[in-house]
């Protein structure tokens, strides 16, 4: 069954009760008019912790509870907000700074990672959703203009647009070329990342929303037909496994490729030979899904949460208050990042 997403006063809302997608490379994931889419530091003594100080263009900063209670600092014990603009959705890392598409704006910005400041904004296509990085440049998946528009990452400078199919909604890159899951048209392109010339476009289940490459081979996410179904890079289908309802993100942990099922409120964990290792319970429409090299950690759109779980076990560690509708996460080798779909902020932790 396709979601259907609508755009009311810069939020999604779900087609079912209220009207609410590859990582990239891990991540990113992604979720909409398509398918879906729709703290840290060493304990130290009272004496010693040091006074929150609100960085430089910071919306909110709030403790944990739990750390007032006890006098200690925790592990995410601060969850700071920055205002980047309207329905932030899709969010990549590039080695600096954060990349992060403002649906509601139509516009993509890019963020320091130290202070949350404003490095540019980059008008880009309609509702831009997800977005990629490919080492030297960004790509963003833009689903209401069909097409993906490649931007030089030193400068912001738009390199070329580039049609796909109906509805893209999740970007991956394999080390050559752009993978980009087309939400409306049930297929991926496959684009090769110097030119943007389209070298393939390959049939996969319905609604394709979330797209990984796990360093071998692609993976997709389809949020119609709760499956993940992986594929060559030359496009021949290797398998189709069956996952939770709706899945919409998916991200690799180095050995396992994981999905946030947004239908089913839990993740799934598959081997690369497609076994499920396990199924586990995250909150209330997972929606996103990173990898921090030891943790997963899943957006929860309809509980305003990001719930943190132990990627060897499945095990949940603990769960965040973040802003409204978090849509997709993504962790910056220090911290995790989470994009506020309901507002205008993404949150820090």
């Amino acid at each position: 069954m396709k979601l259907q997403v609508g755009v009311i006063h810069g939020t999604f809302r779900r087609g079912r009760f209220v009207t609410v997608a590859t990582l990239v490379i891990g991540l990113l994931g992604t979720s909409l008019y398509l398918a879906h889419p729709h703290q840290q530091g060493q304990a130290q003594t009272a004496e010693a912790a040091p006074v929150p100080r609100a960085p430089i263009g910071v919306t909110s900063s709030q403790q944990n509870p739990l750390q007032v209670a006890t006098l200690h600092w925790y592990n995410a014990n601060l969850t700071t907000q920055f205002t980047t603009g309207t329905a932030p959705y899709g969010v990549a890392f590039d080695g600096t700074n954060l990349w992060v598409c403002n649906k509601g704006s139509n516009n993509l910005v890019k963020v320091r990672t130290n202070d949350g400041m404003i490095l540019g904004t980059f008008t880009v296509g309609a509702s831009p959703i997800a977005v990629a990085y490919d080492g030297a440049n960004v790509w963003v998946a833009n689903i209401n203009s069909a097409n993906v528009t490649k931007l030089k990452g030193s400068t912001g400078a738009v390199l070329g647009t580039f049609t796909v199919g109906t509805q893209p909604a999740g970007l991956a890159f394999d080390g050559t070329n752009i993978w980009v899951a087309n939400n409306g048209s049930n297929n991926v392109t496959k684009l090769l990342a110097s030119t943007g010339a389209v070298q393939g476009t390959f049939t996969v289940g319905t609604n394709p929303a979330g797209i990984l490459f796990d360093g071998t081979n692609v993976w997709v996410a389809n949020n119609g037909s709760a499956t993940v179904m992986k594929m060559s890079t030359s496009g021949t289908i290797l398998g189709t496994f069956p996952v939770g309802t709706e899945p919409t993100g998916i991200a690799f942990d180095g050995s396992n490729v994981w999905t946030a099922n947004f239908g089913s409120n839990n993740v799934t964990k598959l081997s690369l030979s497609g076994t499920v290792l396990g199924t586990f319970a995250a909150g209330n429409g997972p929606n996103g899904i990173a990898y921090d090299g030891s943790n997963m950690w899943v957006t929860d759109f309809n509980g305003a949460t990001v719930t943190k779980l132990k990627a060897s076990s499945g095990a949940t560690l603990n769960t965040f208050t973040v802003g409204s509708e978090p849509a997709n996460p993504v962790f910056d080798g220090n911290n995790i990042w989470v994009t506020n779909f309901g507002g205008t902020t993404i949150s820090k932790m």
